[in-house]
């Protein structure tokens, strides 16, 4: 008899409806859990196969705003029309409803309900930056709210807009590449470039610049195909090879900025003595200070070709710390992507990406690498040829003598290919009233092992809970945890409060709030106990200079209001 398997969504959410607000990624794409991962699923949810055969909440319902009227009167309506064009601006209850909401879990749950909450009352999708200082000036005088849009993907509420006003749209018109200076290795464009889009141009820089070189961005965050710079920089984020690439912090060099009090760039220079860098007090100020209306980047050579891949089993996940925490103090360089999984996540891995059966899988149990204890680490190297050969040579030294048994790089090119895919599960389950959700936090090697092991039993203590950690980016001086728990919630108010008590337990341990995610609003109540009141006064001081009149994103970013 053949295994049962849900019937899952195929179908394109219906035009204009709430589901196709909250799912993930492109429209007509879906990635559902395989039939091993299907029933782990069963198994460790308590669920049934009856628990699969009803859709609990599509969220095919056409959006419909009730009681929450545009608020700004209509001649400022028509001003803003008159400055960015009235094809440009919208007071239609989809859009409002769509450019108001990001990719937090709750988002999704309450959009599955119908339940929609604070709207901006305009949207505007301005067509280059004098529109942009228009209206930042004109919201100023008026004293209207302003929240900028990048690609949406957003999982801290980060432009979730609290007090109406405006929402400015940076990728439908913003997003092109001003200039590419070879001979500095820089590429300056607009906030709103998406991922994809950028990346393509740096790869076909030959063709289309008529450089020496084809380069590449080296930021590879999971939302790659649908986040923008602007969004990269706003929130300080990091890609899957930023253990070579660096962060976003590291990688923007200058920023062009419209603010309420005034416009201005930073200067690019790689390196100055000239006092605290305005450049490194904008980054991941999330549009609370202005609208970053540009950026100059550095950009890498482009050398695929180069690429090595590599992975071991390890024993346990503290054979796998010590591995990678000795791989990022060799001093050899580093790989450009590097992860490690505890004994949860690799069982979950192993499902997901068809390792579990496989001749690799027999291999590990007969070698003695157990079940729930044995962990992934996976990498892989960049950058000019004998570089990139010689560090997995060393990675692969370390790892040996700590135990590890080489996968090969078949592991790798399995998490290659559904690296941005992923995301796409959590629509799936939640059909079935499964929540999948991640928090992440920054971490030092001395407090790995006890941030790792209590904010695990915080989130075991629930009943039927999975709970599967990661690290994916390193320093010499530490890494990041990156916890990601699914289970099965009465309702958005118990999963919140849930949440609530994970981020409690990071901070409690002494992990940061964040790592590469941002703050938004959803963080914002815990940023004055996490950097304390001198600080957060430090920031408060910025806001009132950039932003006099509070219009900038208000309602609770990074706590500052």
């Amino acid at each position: 008899m053949k295994d049962f398997y849900p019937d899952f969504i195929e179908n394109k959410p219906a035009k204009k409806s709430y589901r196709s607000i909250f799912k993930w990624g492109a429209k007509d794409v879906y990635k559902h859990p395989n039939i091993r991962m299907f029933k782990m699923l069963k198994e460790q949810l308590n669920m049934s196969d009856d628990d699969f055969t009803n859709i609990l909440s599509e969220g095919n319902d056409v959006i419909e705003l009730k009681n929450q009227e545009v608020k700004i009167s209509s001649e400022c309506v028509e001003d803003i029309k008159n400055i960015a064009g009235v094809d440009n601006v919208s007071i239609d209850s989809y859009d409002r409803v769509k450019y108001s909401h990001g990719q937090t879990v709750e988002e999704a749950l309450a959009l599955r309900d119908g339940e929609i909450a604070e709207t901006s009352d305009i949207v505007v999708h301005p067509k280059n930056k004098l529109i942009v200082k228009e209206i930042v000036a004109y919201c100023n005088d008026k004293n209207i709210p302003v929240y900028v849009y990048g690609g949406g993907s957003s999982v801290n509420l980060g432009f979730k807009p609290v007090k109406g006003g405006i929402t400015l749209v940076m990728k439908t018109h913003m997003n092109k590449v001003i200039e590419l200076n070879e001979e500095n290795q820089t590429v300056t464009v607009e906030s709103g470039i998406f991922g994809p889009d950028y990346e393509n141009i740096l790869n076909n820089a030959k063709e289309i610049y008529g450089t020496k070189r084809d380069y590449t961005c080296g930021h590879f965050p999971q939302s790659f195909e649908f986040s923008t710079v602007g969004g990269w920089i706003a929130a300080l984020g990091s890609g899957q090879q930023s253990s070579y690439y660096g962060d976003m912090y590291d990688i923007v060099l200058s920023q062009e900025y419209v603010t309420p009090k005034g416009n201005f760039s930073t200067i690019d220079f790689p390196a100055t003595a000239t006092g605290p860098k305005i450049n490194d007090i904008l980054k991941g100020s999330e549009g609370a200070f202005g609208v970053c209306v540009s950026a100059t980047l550095k950009i890498f050579r482009y050398t695929p070709e180069n690429r090595q891949r590599f992975s071991f089993i390890m024993p346990s996940w503290e054979d796998a710390v010590k591995t990678t925490k000795e791989i990022s103090q060799g001093e050899f360089g580093n790989p450009a992507m590097l992860r490690i999984s505890d004994a949860e996540e690799t069982d979950v891995a192993l499902k997901l990406y068809g390792v579990e059966g496989t001749i690799f899988d027999k291999i590990m149990s007969f070698k003695g690498y157990k079940k729930m204890e044995r962990c992934l680490l996976l990498g892989h190297t960049e950058g000019e040829k004998g570089f990139a050969k010689n560090i997995k040579k060393r990675v692969k030294k370390i790892a040996k003598r700590n135990g590890g048994l080489s996968l090969t790089g078949y592991p790798v090119k399995k998490w290659e290919h559904g690296r941005f895919t992923d995301p796409y599960l959590r629509d799936s389950l939640q059909d079935f009233h499964i929540t999948i959700d991640t928090l992440e936090t920054s971490v030092k090697w001395d407090n790995i092992h006890q941030i790792h092991e209590n904010v695990r039993s915080l989130i075991k203590k629930r009943p039927e809970t999975i709970c599967m950690t990661h690290a994916s980016h390193f320093y010499p001086q530490g890494t990041n945890l990156y916890f990601i728990f699914i289970g099965k919630y009465k309702t958005n108010e118990e999963y919140k409060e849930f949440q609530k008590s994970i981020i409690e337990k990071i901070c409690m341990e002494g992990g940061s709030l964040s790592h590469h995610h941002g703050v938004g609003k959803m963080i914002g109540p815990w940023m004055k106990k996490h950097l304390g009141n001198e600080q957060m006064e430090i920031l408060k001081t910025l806001k009132k200079h950039f932003d006099p009149n509070n219009i900038m994103n208000p309602g609770g970013t990074l706590g500052l209001d």
